[in-house]
C-alpha cells in the first residue's frame, strides 16, 4: 500500500502590479516551488501589470512536503530579474480547503530573512553529569543551503545557543554542501524550559553575515527521548515584526486542489476494474447500466477528472475504442436533433477531450507544428474585421505612406489563406500518421451517427461528429493556446494571438463544413470562402481515408508504432564541459539534442525536432522513467570533482557518498506519461464513495425497496444485477482501506525529522 499526493494548480492571473522597468510596466511570469524546489515557470506575459497566464499543472509530489511558493518575478534581458513578490501556501492551508484554494491573494515582500532552503544533520544527546546532566549537540553537515555569495556558494558556520551561552562551529568556504562534525556541551538544569536554537549564518568579511535559517529544538522533549538524530529542516526567522504591504504589490489568483489518496495493491481493485470491463465489453448488446448511471450521478464540476480517470482505466486495459463506443451510443440514443449532437460538456465529450490528448498529442506536434511555427517566426499584422483594423506607415521607394486599410485586409487574407492551406495539405498527409486506436474510434464514431442519422439530408453529419472533436475540441484549442498543448515554450505576443485566434475561426469553419450558420456569426470571414469551401472537400477526403482502418489494419498498424518507444521529452540541452580551470564561460557549454524514451536517453548534434523543453520538464521526464529503477541511488554530488576534492562539499574521496540527496519524488503530470492502473482504480473507487447514497436510491427503486447499506447476500438465488455487484465491490473496498495499517509515506534516504519551531 502506497500514499500518493498530488497537488493541481492553476495559475490565473495578477492584478495592480508594480512597475519595475522605466517604461512604467512590467514583464511579469511566475515561479513555482516545491519546499524550496523549482518545478513550474509560466510563459512571461509582457508589458502589462495585469497579466493573464491561464496555466495548469499536475504536480505529484511525496506526501511529506510541507509548502508551495508562487513568487511573481518580472524578467529582464540585460540585468538580473526582478522578485515583485510571493504567495506562500502551507500544505496544512490547502488540506483545510476540501474543494481546494480558490481565489485571490495578496503578493507579499520576499524577505531575505524568510527564503531559507536547507537541512542541517545533528545528533542530540542527554549525557549523565558530575553536578548535572549535560546537554551534547554533534553538529555534523548541512546540504542544499541557500547560495549568498557571487560565486554560486556560501560560507556557512552554525552558531549555537542555549541559556544565554553561545558556541560556534568553524567556517566553511565556498560550499552550500558543509561539513563540520563539531559536537558542543551544555548544562542541563533540571525542569529547563528554554530551548535549544542553532541558526546558520553565511559568513562575509566586510558585509553583514547572512542568515541561512534556524533549528529550534525542545529540550524537554529530548530528556524524555535521550537521544536523537536526523536531518531537520531549516525554518525562516520569525521572530522580527512583519512590514504589513499586502496589497501594495498586487495579488495573484490561484486555484491549488491537493489530493492524498491511499493505493492498496493491484488485487484488491481486480474486482472493479472486471466489473467496469465486463460492461464495457457487453456494449455490443447495448448500453448495459453501469456506464449510464456513473454519467448520471456524476456532477458538472468533476466531469473533466472523471472522464480522464475512466480513459485511464480503459485505455490501459486495451479498452479505451469500446468505452467510448459506449458513451457514442448513450450520446445519440439521447440525441434527436443533429446541431446539437456532442456539443455539450457530456462524459462522452470530455471522455474523448481527454482520450485525443492522451494518445493523439504527438500526432497533433507532427500536424500543426511547422504552421505555428511559422506564424510565430513571422509576427505579422493581421486583421480581417474592418473595425479592427489599425492603418500604420509602410516604406514605399524612400517615401512613407499611410497604408489602406483595403491592402491590410488584403495582405491579412492572403496570409490567412497560406497557412490554412498548409495545416489543411498537412493533414491530408497525415493518415498514416495518427495513431491506429484514434482511427479505429473515429471509424467506430462514424459508423454509429451514420447509422443513427441515414438519408441524403444527413450525409455531412458524421463528418460533423468526426471534426466536432477532432478540429472544434482539438486542434482549435491548441492553435489558440499554443503554449497549454506544449507546442511553444511562450504565450504568443497579442499580435500573434490575434493570429493565431481568426486562424482557429477559419479551421472552425471548415470543420463545420461551411454551414450557413457558421459564415453569418462573422460576415468580414468571407475573403477566407474559397479556402474555406476547399478545405470542407479536403476534409471530407481525408476522414474517408482516415476512418478506412479495418481490424486486421489496426492491429498491425499498432504493433508497428509500438515497435519504437515514444520520446518522452526531446529538445536542445546546454552540456557541461567539467576539464580545466577558470570561470565558466560560453566555450565551457556544449549543445546537443537529446531525446528521452522509457528505453534510453539518446543525444545528437542536429535537431530531429523544434520542441524546446525547460529544465524542470527535463527532471521531471528523468524521474519518471527512473521510477522502477532499483538502482536509483538516494545521493548525489551536485558539483564537480577537480582536483583531488568534490567542489560541493570538499570531500576527498572520489567514490564517496553524496552530499544531497536525490530528488526523485516530485514531477510534472504530462499527456504521455506512463499509466498507472492502480492510482486510476483508487479515483474512480472514491468518486463512487462519494455518490454512494445515489447508487443506493437506484438499487432500492430497481429491487422494490431494499434497505440501504444491504447488499443480496446469496446472489446464487436470484441474478445479482451490476449494480448490486458494484455496491458490493465498494464495501469490500471500504472495509479493505480500514482494515489496512494507515499508509505511511516511504522514507527518504535519510531521515527528515519533524520538530516544532
Amino acid at each position: 500500500m502506497a500514499k500518493r499526493s498530488s497537488l493541481y494548480i492553476r495559475i490565473v492571473e495578477g492584478k495592480n502590479l508594480p512597475a519595475k522597468d522605466i517604461t512604467g510596466s512590467s514583464d511579469p511570469y511566475c515561479i513555482v516551488k516545491v519546499d524550496n524546489e523549482p518545478i513550474i515557470r509560466t510563459a512571461t506575459v509582457w508589458k502589462t501589470l495585469c497579466p493573464f497566464w491561464g496555466e495548469e499543472y499536475q504536480v505529484h509530489l511525496p506526501p511529506t512536503f510541507h509548502a508551495v511558493a508562487f513568487y511573481v518575478m518580472d524578467e529582464d534581458a540585460l540585468s538580473r530579474d526582478d522578485v515583485i513578490g510571493k504567495v506562500c501556501l502551507t500544505r496544512d492551508t490547502i488540506a483545510s480547503h476540501p474543494k481546494g484554494f480558490s481565489g485571490w491573494a495578496h503578493l507579499t515582500e520576499v524577505d531575505p530573512d524568510e527564503e531559507v532552503q536547507g537541512e542541517i544533520h545533528l545528533r542530540l544527546e542527554v549525557r549523565p553529569g558530575a553536578r548535572a546532566c549535560r546537554l551534547r549537540c554533534s553538529v555534523l553537515e548541512a546540504r542544499d543551503l541557500a547560495p549568498k555569495d557571487r560565486n554560486g556558494a556560501s560560507d556557512p558556520f552554525v552558531r549555537v545557543r542555549y541559556k544565554g551561552r553561545t558556541q560556534e562551529t568553524s567556517i566553511v568556504k565556498k560550499s552550500c554542501y558543509p561539513r563540520w562534525n563539531e559536537t558542543f556541551e551544555f548544562e542541563l538544569q533540571e525542569g529547563a524550559m528554554e530551548a535549544l536554537c542553532l541558526e546558520a549564518w553565511d559568513w562575509d568579511l566586510v558585509s553583514r553575515n547572512d542568515f541561512l535559517g534556524k533549528v529550534v529544538i525542545d529540550v524537554q522533549r529530548l530528556q524524555v527521548a535521550q537521544q536523537e538524530e536526523g536531518w531537520f529542516r531549516l525554518q525562516p526567522d520569525q521572530s522580527k515584526s512583519r512590514r504589513h504591504d499586502e496589497g501594495n504589490l498586487g495579488s495573484l489568483q490561484l486555484e491549488v486542489r491537493l489530493r492524498d489518496e491511499t493505493v492498496l495493491p493491484s488485487s484488491y481493485y481486480q474486482p472493479l476494474v472486471h466489473l467496469l470491463c465486463h460492461e464495457v465489453k457487453l456494449s455490443m448488446q447495448g448500453p448495459g447500466q453501469l456506464i449510464p448511471l456513473i454519467e448520471e450521478t456524476t456532477s458538472t464540476e468533476c466531469r473533466q477528472d472523471v472522464a480522464t480517470n475512466l480513459l485511464k482505466l480503459f485505455l490501459g486495459q486495451g479498452l479505451a475504442k469500446d468505452f467510448l463506443d459506449l458513451l457514442f451510443q448513450l450520446e445519440l440514443s439521447r440525441t434527436s436533433e443533429t446541431n446539437t449532437l456532442f456539443r455539450s460538456n457530456s462524459l462522452a465529450s470530455k471522455s474523448m477531450e481527454s482520450f485525443l490528448k492522451v494518445a493523439g498529442m504527438q500526432y497533433l506536434h507532427g500536424v500543426l507544428g511547422p504552421i505555428i511555427n511559422k506564424v510565430f517566426e513571422e509576427k505579422k499584422y493581421v486583421e480581417l474585421d474592418p473595425s479592427k483594423v489599425e492603418v500604420k506607415d509602410v516604406g514605399c521607394s524612400g517615401l512613407h505612406r499611410p497604408q489602406t486599410e483595403a491592402e491590410v485586409l488584403e495582405q491579412s487574407a492572403q496570409t490567412l489563406r497560406a497557412h490554412l492551406g498548409a495545416l489543411l495539405s498537412a493533414l491530408s498527409r497525415s493518415v498514416r500518421a495518427c495513431p491506429a486506436v484514434v482511427r479505429a474510434t473515429f471509424r467506430q464514431l462514424f459508423r454509429r451517427v451514420r447509422e443513427r442519422f441515414p438519408g441524403a439530408q444527413h450525409e455531412n453529419v458524421p463528418f460533423i461528429a468526426v471534426t466536432s472533436f477532432l478540429c472544434l475540441r482539438f486542434f482549435s484549442p491548441a492553435i489558440m493556446s499554443p503554449k497549454l498543448f506544449h507546442l511553444r515554450e511562450r504565450h504568443a505576443d497579442a499580435r500573434t494571438s490575434r493570429t493565431l485566434l481568426l486562424l482557429a475561426k477559419a479551421v472552425q469553419n471548415v470543420g463545420n463544413m461551411d454551414t450557413p450558420a457558421s459564415r453569418a456569426k462573422e460576415a468580414w470571414m468571407e475573403p477566407l470562402q474559397p479556402t474555406v469551401r476547399q478545405g470542407v472537400a479536403q476534409l471530407k477526403d481525408f476522414i474517408t481515408k482516415l476512418v478506412d482502418i479495418e481490424e486486421k489494419d489496426e492491429l498491425d498498424l499498432q504493433r508497428t508504432l509500438s515497435l519504437q518507444a515514444p520520446p518522452v521529452k526531446e529538445g536542445p540541452l546546454f552540456i557541461h564541459r567539467t576539464k580545466g580551470k577558470g570561470p565558466l564561460v560560453s566555450s565551457s557549454f556544449k549543445k546537443l539534442y537529446f531525446s528521452l524514451t522509457t528505453e534510453a536517453l539518446s543525444f545528437a548534434k542536429t535537431p530531429s525536432s523544434k520542441c524546446v523543453n525547460e529544465l524542470n520538464q527535463w527532471l521531471s521526464a528523468l524521474r519518471k522513467v527512473s521510477i522502477n529503477n532499483t538502482g536509483l541511488l538516494g545521493s548525489y554530488h551536485p558539483g564537480v570533482f577537480r582536483g583531488d576534492k568534490w567542489s560541493c562539499c570538499h570531500q576527498k574521496e572520489k567514490t564517496g557518498q553524496g552530499c544531497d540527496k536525490t530528488r526523485s519524488r516530485v514531477t510534472l503530470q504530462e499527456w504521455n506519461d506512463p499509466l498507472d492502473h492502480d492510482l486510476e482504480a483508487q479515483l474512480i473507487y472514491q468518486h463512487l464513495l462519494g455518490v454512494e447514497a445515489m447508487l443506493w436510491e437506484r438499487h432500492r427503486e430497481l429491487s422494490g425497496g431494499a434497505e440501504a447499506g444491504t447488499v443480496p447476500t446469496s446472489p446464487g438465488k436470484v441474478p445479482e444485477d451490476s449494480l448490486a455487484r458494484l455496491l458490493r465491490v465498494l464495501q469490500d473496498l471500504r472495509e479493505a482501506h480500514s482494515s489496512s495499517p494507515a499508509g505511511s509515506p516511504p522514507s527518504e534516504p535519510n531521515c527528515l525529522l519533524e520538530l516544532q519551531t
